[in-house]
């Protein structure tokens, strides 16, 4: 990811399209961040750079929303970027792996001045010009850019370039290095007047500000001019530079993306007497040869592909007729640069020969380029890389301008920086448009071919061709096997995939390492072309299917190996594992039979759901069932499903289990935790807690008493919620499982809202936040957001309420999970409400109404009536809130929450007090208090706006006559006849 400073703040993908952080606190945190150059900025700076001297009731929570929503831009536009974003105490850091400024000051350092200067788009953090965090770092860029354009204005006279350098002292009047230049531009211009007239102004101006006189060097050059010093003359016309020698041949096209390649390689090339250049075919070695070459006078060039007698080859460039002396020949043509181009099918006579010449010719230098390297001593190898993909898109969009944007992008992953197929998809995208090239290239290799090239570099497949004859039979076995694996493989995979007995599969990939067929590191991976080519082979080979199911057996174990990890303090550590193997994972999948692709979706559940990847689980779990019945399979099918907000039949999936109680009871528990109401949850849950006890399954007891503790917020019964709810988290605290922490400390802090201590609610939610942004599991940021959101709404923060919810409300429906979405568009109602909005609190309310009806949702449901209720009640309509209320009412009673009952009462109070009814309002607010009492859950005073508005409208009516409260049952026998 790229972030650009030298101007207004930019961040671009490495791909070049630009990232959107929209939210303007969220930009400023990101712009603080940058301006201290992946320094730690502490937390309370970064509040009071944000919000000055009006921060947020919980400043360090808000702080942290911000970062996660900074994280999440960065990952939305590319994945991995969020780990950019550094928590390091005392505060955060921001890793910028390109930045305009550490750009801008390397290029300065090589004395490129003219390309440093080109990367300033306007003044520096232009759009937080007038914040305080960033004076410091506008002072020093500022400073940097006009001692470059000080420098660059000096070069220029001493090139005898013209320079305009007016405005720019008009703006700086004070810098005497910058007049002093002027000046001389304006001499050398033969406006000598003008040259004395910006002297007197700046010794003027020098007097009134400062009090000084021009110093010595420019109090000298006035001198000089006064005397037409012959020293200020420009210097004589350079001659043009001299041309490459002819013995190189000249480059067709120009060299895109490659500055700092032919840097290095130069500077290389002043050190060792022997380079050679490494990489992939079509990668560019030969095109950055040349051009490294190109300032040898000396050199020549000696193409080996076409020979095979790397002697005869230098003797022909050379103009020999006999190679037997040709290091004599060489020493009397006092050859200073040898480039020996394609030596990877001579490697060891090249080699040889490159050894006998230098020892032999003192003064010679080999350049050479090889798929290999040549393990000569003294050798140093430089492996020539991809181009990135800023270079790659300006390479292709150069040879193909009719592309689009979006064309280009959709290419340059796929072209994965190879020039050569760079050229070639430019030359196709021409005749079948960018987006058609674009999905061809997912399965074939590029057909197109470039004329007035050698044969084997006219196509893709040729140049992999070229590679392959070269390679031993073991070294294709490896290769070709290589291929079926999805994004790269770890060693431990390759032996497994690879392995024949004769076969040493470790030494056989570091050859083809050398070869630059696989790319090294601690993923082996194959360029995509490379792949398509070894599938070929594979194919051909006859060993598809048995690869393919060598395949799907490691990765079935290697998921089977991860799974109990999953649930402890190995969490993180192996959610990166199965993370990094997910093209792997999918790709067996797709192969499995039937009896191992239900192992593996048993195995990668609960991957899934820590992920939040519900579409992904429904989509594996559906195929394997296609295939087969299975048990757990189905029970998994059937949680993701109601995870999703659709109905589901658990206890047909319950009913296929036979003999395995460890399968039954986690499906019994997974089951009741994605049910939303009570209904058979809560058995369910008991049940399954009776089962992970008898088979000492502390994870599984853990996991169930937090389920009851959610089923017991349901129920009302707040004691049983508090119990579980802390049991739970003891026991995952003591297995290290921030899933469960968090999980259960959500359920805590319920409690803790529900009774009015909203600190530490608020602790407990953020704490939870924390613990799952650790583990990177989007799935579960939304209901903790939306939980921050309720309670800041009880606070009376609606501002940062309609923020939180908003935020989980998005992050809900990208994880496509309707619960999670549904929870946070309610609180964005009940916000919009207090808020005085009754139109966007019914619109919010009314599109989740007929999914919850369907559901048989009846706490979500009794909550929405209670609501849309209050707002027909506060519109003035009696009938229609008491209607409303009536149907909450009954969804309240079937929920079996008394504390819903008692909101319904509430509502119903407000009703009939709108239609006059007041004494029976007040008994019905009066039992409703009762109600809540005798549940331990009176209501908090931030929760009373709706009853204290009732309240005050029967008061004026009825006077502060006491009215006793009725039985509950009796209460709602009056309001049936009522």
């Amino acid at each position: 990811m790229r972030f650009a400073i030298l101007g207004p703040l930019e961040v671009r993908t490495d791909a070049g399209a630009p990232v959107r952080v929209r939210e303007r606190k969220v930009r400023t945190l990101l712009a603080d961040l940058l301006a201290h150059e992946g320094r730690v900025v502490p937390a309370d700076r970064l509040i009071d750079d944000l919000w000055g001297d009006t921060p947020p009731a919980d400043a360090h929570a808000a702080l942290q929303t911000r970062v996660w929503h900074l994280r999440r831009a960065l990952d939305g536009a590319e994945p991995g970027a969020r780990d950019l974003v550094v928590s390091r105490p005392p505060g955060y850091l921001l890793h910028a792996p390109e930045l305009d400024t550490t750009r801008f000051q390397d290029l300065l350092a090589d004395g490129r001045l003219d390309e440093a200067l080109a990367l300033w788009r306007g003044p520096a953090l232009a759009d937080f010009a007038d914040a305080a965090f960033a004076a410091a770092t506008i002072t020093h860029l500022e400073e940097l850019r006009l001692t470059a354009l000080e420098d660059q204005a000096e070069r220029r006279l001493l090139e005898g370039r013209p320079v305009e350098l007016a405005a720019l002292v008009a703006a700086h009047p004070l810098r005497e290095r910058l007049r002093g230049l002027h000046m001389r531009a304006l001499y050398r211009a033969g406006r000598q007047s003008a040259a004395l007239d910006t002297y007197a102004q700046a010794r003027a101006l020098l007097a009134d500000e400062l009090g000084l006189d021009p110093g010595p060097e420019l109090a000298a050059l006035h001198e000089a001019i006064l005397r037409h010093d012959p020293s200020l003359d420009p210097p004589p016309r350079a001659h043009p530079p001299v041309a490459p020698s002819p013995a190189l041949p000249a480059a067709l096209t120009g060299l895109v993306g490659r500055e700092a390649d032919l840097r290095q390689v130069r500077s290389i090339l002043e050190r060792a007497r022997l380079v050679t250049l490494t990489g992939p075919g079509g990668v560019g070695k030969t095109r950055l040869a040349l051009e490294a070459a190109g300032d040898h006078p000396g050199a020549r060039f000696v193409e080996l592909a076409d020979s095979d007698d790397p002697a005869q080859a230098v003797s022909r460039a050379f103009g020999l007729r006999d190679e037997s002396d040709l290091a004599a020949a060489l020493r009397a043509q006092r050859a200073s640069l040898l480039v020996l181009d394609n030596c990877e099918h001579l490697v060891e006579p090249a080699a040889a020969l490159t050894a006998a010449l230098l020892r032999e010719v003192p003064g010679l230098r080999v350049l050479a380029t090889s798929r290999e390297a040549l393990a000569v001593p003294g050798e140093r190898a430089y492996a020539v890389p991809p181009l990135d993909a800023g270079a790659a898109t300006l390479l292709l969009t150069t040879l193909a301008p009719g592309l689009t944007g979006e064309e280009a992008a959709a290419l340059v992953p796929r072209l994965e920086g190879i020039p050569l197929a760079i050229e070639l998809a430019a030359t196709r995208a021409r005749a079948l448009g960018g987006h058609a090239l674009a999905e061809r290239l997912d399965h074939h290799l590029l057909t197109a071919e470039q004329r007035g090239t050698p044969a084997r570099q006219r196509t893709l497949r040729a140049v992999i061709d070229w590679s392959w004859d070269l390679l031993t039979a073991p070294e294709r076995t490896v290769l070709r096997r290589l291929a079926v694996h999805a994004d790269g493989c770890t060693l431990e995979a390759a032996e497994h995939t690879c392995a024949e007995p004769h076969i040493d599969v470790a030494g056989t990939l570091a050859r083809l390492v050398d070869r630059s067929l696989v790319t090294p590191g601690p993923r082996h991976r194959l360029l995509q072309t490379v792949k398509t080519y070894g599938l070929e082979r594979l194919g051909e080979a006859g060993e598809q299917a048995a690869i393919r199911s060598r395949h799907a057996a490691y990765y079935t174990a290697l998921a089977e190996r991860a799974e109990p990890h999953l649930r402890g303090a190995e969490q993180r550590a192996w959610l990166s594992v199965l993370d990094a193997e997910a093209a792997n994972l999918r790709a067996a999948l797709d192969h499995a039979p039937a009896g191992l692709a239900h192992r593996l979706v048993d195995a990668l559940a609960w991957y899934w759901f820590l992920r939040g990847h519900l579409t992904e689980a429904r989509r594996h779990l559906a195929h394997a069932l296609q295939r087969g019945p299975d048990a757990r399979t189905a029970a998994w099918q059937a949680g993701f499903a109601l995870l999703a907000g659709e109905p589901a039949d658990p206890g047909a999936a319950l009913a296929l289990f036979r003999d395995d109680p460890a399968g039954l009871a986690r499906a019994q528990w997974f089951l009741a935790s994605a049910q939303r109401g009570i209904g058979e949850a809560g058995p369910l849950a008991d049940t399954a807690l009776t089962g992970f006890r008898a088979l000492g399954d502390r994870w599984g007891a853990a996991a169930a008493l937090s389920t009851r503790a959610g089923k017991a917020l349901l129920a009302g019964d707040l004691t049983s919620l508090h119990d579980d709810a802390t049991a739970g988290l003891e026991a995952f605290r003591a297995l290290g499982d921030r899933w469960g922490q968090s999980r259960a400390a959500d359920h805590l802090a319920t409690h803790a809202e529900i009774t009015g201590d909203y600190a530490r609610a608020t602790a407990l939610r953020t704490e939870g936040l924390r613990l799952i942004e650790e583990l990177g599991l989007t799935s579960e940021v939304s209901w903790r957001l939306s939980g921050l959101g309720r309670l800041a709404l009880l606070r009376g923060d609606h501002e940062r309420s309609r923020e939180l919810h908003t935020r989980a409300k998005q992050l809900a429906a990208e994880q496509a999970s309707k619960p999670a979405e549904e929870f946070a568009q309610t609180g964005l109602a009940l916000t919009a409400r207090r808020q005085g909005d009754l139109d966007e609190a019914e619109a919010h309310l009314r599109t989740w109404l007929d999914w919850m009806r369907l559901l048989d949702a009846r706490p979500g449901t009794a909550l929405v009536m209670a609501e849309l209720g209050f707002v027909a009640e506060q519109r003035g309509d009696a009938a229609g809130a008491l209607d409303l209320h009536l149907q909450g009412l009954a969804a309240a009673r079937a929920s079996g929450d008394p504390r819903a009952v008692a909101l319904a009462l509430e509502g119903l109070a407000g009703a009939h007090s709108l239609a006059g009814r007041h004494h029976l309002a007040a008994r019905l607010l009066a039992t409703a208090a009762a109600t809540r009492r005798a549940v331990g859950a009176p209501l908090p005073p931030a929760e009373r706006g709706d009853v204290d508005r009732i309240e005050s409208r029967v008061r004026q009516a009825l006077g502060d006559a006491r009215v006793e409260e009725l039985p509950l049952d009796e209460m709602l026998m009056l309001v049936k006849q009522a």
